[in-house]
């Protein structure tokens, strides 16, 4: 397991420091203003994401079902919380009501990491609509399942699985063996979790379709922004044909980015 995933302020810094150099730029290179917009992250943890919109001048709002995080992301960002410029929501998205407990629709929604960690993606996306206004957009950026580390086994405590690239596309028992002999069984049954909603890059355009929404934008990137300050490497984006590979460019493409409206 790397430092950072323990290190709270630093991950927190790490979430801020790619929505404003990353994400929003690359919103607004597609006309999308991000300025006194209402602006919806699901699945906030403590609100890196956030943070840098708030900063922008949206109104921001966090859901996350881990009830220790909100309450981390409350203190990290007490001043905007204080003034009404974030909030946050600890219930399940299935049980929200729109207009009541998020007081009206959203202009835009993050999903930054995250989708790849949701059940049952065919029915989660397109519930997504309900949140958006007309016109409004959805930012994803996620890790295709096949990449080296699409696995997340980097969480893992073993000082050898955890740098261990694409031993998470093995069969599911000889991985789940694997991770709880080195390991234990909680990390055993979360890391099979993970393989369980882990998701391509051709199966998630697949659903984007079947839901009546547009890709209006997409980047694929070499070494994700976020390891510019995990790791101090220089962002680098997929090169042209390479990025249109079916099904291959899921195992060195290490994140992608997506801008899809309703």
């Amino acid at each position: 397991m790397f430092e950072f995933h323990t290190d709270l302020d630093r991950y927190f810094t790490m979430q801020y420091l790619t929505a404003r150099d990353y994400i929003i730029p690359f919103l607004k290179d597609k006309n999308i203003n991000v300025t006194q917009k209402r602006v919806l992250e699901l699945g906030c943890a403590e609100a890196g994401v956030l943070k840098a919109f708030v900063e922008a001048g949206s109104f921001c709002m966090g859901i996350d079902l881990d009830a220790n995080r909100v309450e981390n992301a409350k203190k990290l960002q007490a001043d905007a919380v204080s003034s009404g410029k974030l909030k946050f929501s600890t219930k399940n998205v299935y049980d929200i009501d729109v207009d009541k407990d998020l007081q009206g629709k959203f202009d835009i929604i993050i999903l930054k990491d995250v989708i790849e960690h949701i059940p049952n993606q065919e029915k989660f996306i397109p519930f997504m609509k309900d949140f958006l206004i007309e016109g409004g957009v959805i930012f994803f950026g996620f890790p295709p399942w096949q990449m080296p580390f699409g696995g997340h086994q980097q969480i893992l405590g073993n000082k050898y699985l955890s740098k261990l690239p694409w031993f998470h596309l093995l069969p599911n028992f000889i991985y789940g063996n694997l991770v709880e002999k080195f390991t234990n069984k909680e990390s055993k049954d979360g890391m099979l979790e993970i393989k369980s909603t882990g998701i391509s890059i051709e199966r998630f355009e697949k659903i984007i379709k079947n839901s009546g929404l547009n890709i209006i934008a997409k980047k694929s990137f070499l070494f994700n922004p976020i390891y510019k300050y995990k790791f101090g490497l220089e962002v680098r984006s997929v090169a042209g044909i390479f990025s249109k590979i079916p099904y291959f460019r899921n195992f060195y493409t290490t994140a992608v980015y997506y801008i899809v409206k309703n």
